[in-house]
């Protein structure tokens, strides 16, 4: 049984994004996955044809303006030629975003991807994870800070450069890279064992 292949298909304007792209990438190659880094807004042929063969599909952006960034909708636009074949479908798919406010609308963000997944016929992986922080004994070191089900949300201040993207975003991140190479593994095996 081959490793899953796991894509990253991600727009960063500030680098802030790319940060967790890179998280993403970790916890995905910790759990076995063979994993790629796309950026849609200098996206290749040759990376189309990474993305066709990829067991798992991540869509990252940041929040602009209540929504993706017009980089990740012109890339989204593009996938069109995809759907019209159904060629994605039942790849797995998950998301994550980061604004500088702590809402920002990311999870209408997080929602443009599950729909774009949903067109294709992916299956949407979510976070997997309680929400942190919302208590006492809490606080924003936890995982899942923000409290977001469908994807990895991050927060940075607007006025500060990637470095400053939060340890408990990047974690959060890395757990979402995890969960979906361990779940596309899951799957893989499944499909297997169901050709046998």
């Amino acid at each position: 049984m081959t490793s899953p292949v796991v894509s990253i298909a991600y727009h960063s304007g500030f680098g802030h994004t790319a940060v967790l792209a890179e998280a993403v990438r970790a916890g995905a190659q910790e759990a076995g996955a063979e994993v790629h880094l796309i950026n849609v807004a200098e996206i290749t042929d040759e990376e189309w044809a990474v993305l066709d063969r990829s067991d798992a599909i991540v869509f990252g952006s940041p929040t602009y303006m209540g929504t993706a960034s017009g980089p990740f909708h012109v890339f989204a636009e593009a996938t069109s030629k995809r759907w019209f074949g159904q060629d994605w479908k039942d790849k797995l798919a998950a998301g994550f975003t980061n604004s500088g406010s702590k809402s920002g609308d990311k999870l209408h963000t997080l929602q443009f991807f599950q729909i774009l997944a949903a067109q294709h016929g992916m299956h949407w992986i979510n976070l997997g994870l309680h929400p942190g922080w919302n208590n006492s004994e809490g606080s924003e070191h936890d995982l899942n800070r923000l409290g977001v089900f469908a994807g990895a949300a991050a927060q940075t201040n607007v006025d500060e450069g990637p470095d400053a993207v939060h340890k408990a975003d990047v974690a959060t991140a890395e757990h979402l890279g995890r969960r979906l190479a361990e779940t596309a593994n899951v799957f893989a095996h499944g499909r297997t064992a169901v050709a046998a």
